[in-house]
């Protein structure tokens, strides 16, 4: 494919000037002013763009680059639409390459994102794509049939299995990177900026990123879980507390060795000692502040764990939370399993926790904390947990969510006028006792009051409210039909056991046993396609 220039070869300085005034002009009314002046500054940066693109918007920014739409036209006279990628000038050379080379090398075919060309002027970088209308999952996911969802999954699928091929792990894998254009029916699979390579990538500068790799900068300004002492507020940010212990087999050189055994149990520091019973130090482990709010200083002195946890919050494999230190394609297919457990629920994001540890609690809400201590287990990871969560029915979870079934609990009790000030009280322990972490609007944490829970406390008196109460029953009811109705038409109710199926495979807590994308479009839900 040929591109004109719109200027020519020898265009002047006052001609660029011209075509940036020019653009200013035509986006007057169209973009706010902020946009304007970024534009400008791209125009500023990367001159040469102006000889071939007229830059209209600003169309996408994350942390590493903003992307803008711009116009083009060709030489058979037509007008064509490109993506242009600006890099933050920070980004490390070899990084920026890396991405090229994944959009040269896999780019192009099976639902991944091609290159067409690309603009550099000193260390401002820009990768020209070819634009993709698309719509995004946020705002059509309440309007979605199951037979797009499949769809959506099964093409997710194929570009996995596509970069996989090529020893390539997005690491970055959600619905913002995987463009949908829902009219044509056509997918795209983008930003190819956190990339990592397997062992035997075929990728020769993600070889070059993995052996400069030394300590991996953290991602998202988040903490590190083992390079700062806990706070009161932290430690209750969580259901139920969960630690991450390292076992004495792997532990540290000798010198830093503390052994229970020799030293007898140990007292942990409380703020009344003389009041509250004393813990011990649990056989096998090497240090006393274990199930407390405290880092002690052998903690402290240990190297800390080195393990790559870039991605985005809320579709962390649990070998990414933990820091396991092989991570492989599959994290990119758990990310696969977040994505259709958002849309099999309608719940977009799913998954919303402040740092890894709460990430790693609301995953056990799902999948049970027996389990993920397991999986914890194989891959060399020691997950303590202060009490046991069932693992749940992946079919029941998401047909509650999307309100096709009432939640367990749905019938209010009444509760006697007698008991209000009681109930007042326990209700407010309740609350003591809830994480100080609020999700937002959309996270797991929500989802049972949103299908239709209601605390006990909102109806102390059921004289009172009866009559409302009644009306608001019916009303819900009613609406609730023709929802479901609605539903119907889009093939809600006939949701085949496959897709739970897979859904159980993808999020497979185990790295090693967890469906691979080529394995996962083999499967009986896709057995037509």
């Amino acid at each position: 494919m040929e591109v004109s220039a719109v200027c020519t070869e020898g265009i002047s300085t006052d001609g660029c000037n011209d075509i940036m005034k020019s653009d200013r002009g035509h986006r007057r009314g169209k973009v706010s002013r902020d946009v304007e002046i970024d534009i400008e500054i791209l125009y500023k940066a990367v001159p040469q763009l102006a000889k071939v693109f007229r830059i209209i918007d600003k169309i996408g920014e994350g942390t590493f680059s903003s992307v803008y739409l711009g116009e083009a036209q060709m030489r058979d006279g037509r007008r064509e639409m490109f993506a242009l990628k600006h890099l933050i000038p920070t980004s490390h050379p070899t990084r920026i390459a890396a991405e090229l080379q994944c959009l040269t090398v896999a780019g192009g075919s099976e639902n991944v994102m091609g290159v067409t060309y690309c603009f550099r002027k000193e260390d401002h970088v820009v990768i020209v794509m070819p634009y993709k209308e698309h719509q995004a999952i946020v705002d059509i996911i309440g309007s979605l049939s199951f037979e797009e969802v499949r769809l959506y999954i099964y093409h997710l699928l194929k570009a996995l299995r596509h970069i996989h091929q090529f020893g390539i792990i997005h690491r970055d894998i959600k619905p913002n990177n995987f463009l949908y254009n829902r009219n044509n029916k056509t997918y795209a699979l983008v930003d190819f900026g956190l990339a990592q390579g397997t062992a035997d990538t075929q990728i020769e500068l993600l070889k070059d990123l993995t052996a400069q790799r030394k300590v991996p900068r953290p991602v998202f300004g988040e903490r590190s879980l083992n390079s700062c002492t806990a706070t009161p507020s932290t430690t209750k940010q969580a259901a139920f507390k969960t630690e991450l212990v390292k076992p004495s087999k792997t532990e540290d050189p000798a010198s830093r060795r503390y052994s229970a055994a020799s030293r007898g149990p140990l007292p942990v520091r409380t703020q009344n000692s003389s009041q509250k019973p004393q813990r011990t130090v649990q056989q096998g482990l090497t240090c006393n502040c274990y199930m407390t709010d405290r880092v002690c200083n052998i903690c402290m002195s240990r190297k800390q764990q080195v393990a790559p946890r870039a991605g985005t919050p809320g579709f962390r494999a649990p070998e990414v939370l933990t820091k396991c230190p092989n991570q492989g394609t599959a994290i990119d297919v758990w990310s696969a399993g977040v994505i259709l457990l958002s849309l099999l629920s309608g719940r977009y994001p799913f998954f919303k926790a402040s740092d890894d540890l709460i990430a790693l609690t609301q995953i056990m809400t799902i999948r049970g904390s027996r389990e993920t201590i397991q999986a914890a287990k194989a891959f060399g990871k020691a997950v303590v947990c202060s009490r046991e969560l069932p693992r749940q029915d992946l079919r029941t979870l998401c047909e509650t969510l999307k309100g096709r079934r009432p939640p367990p609990d749905d019938e209010v009790t009444p509760l006697p006028e007698a008991n209000k000030d009681s109930t007042a009280t326990n209700h407010h322990k309740i609350q003591d006792d809830t994480p100080t972490h609020r999700p937002t609007e959309g996270s797991f944490e929500q989802h049972k009051h949103e299908a239709g829970e209601t605390p006990s406390s909102t109806f102390p008196n059921h004289q009172e409210h009866s009559g409302n109460a009644g009306t608001a029953r019916l009303a819900k009811q009613s609406s609730d039909t023709d929802c479901k109705v609605e539903e119907d038409k889009r093939g809600w109710d006939r949701v085949p056991d496959e897709a739970y199926k897979l859904l159980d495979r993808l999020l497979d807590l185990n790295p090693a046993t967890r469906i691979t994308a080529a394995q996962a479009l083999q499967h009986p839900l896709f057995k037509d396609l």
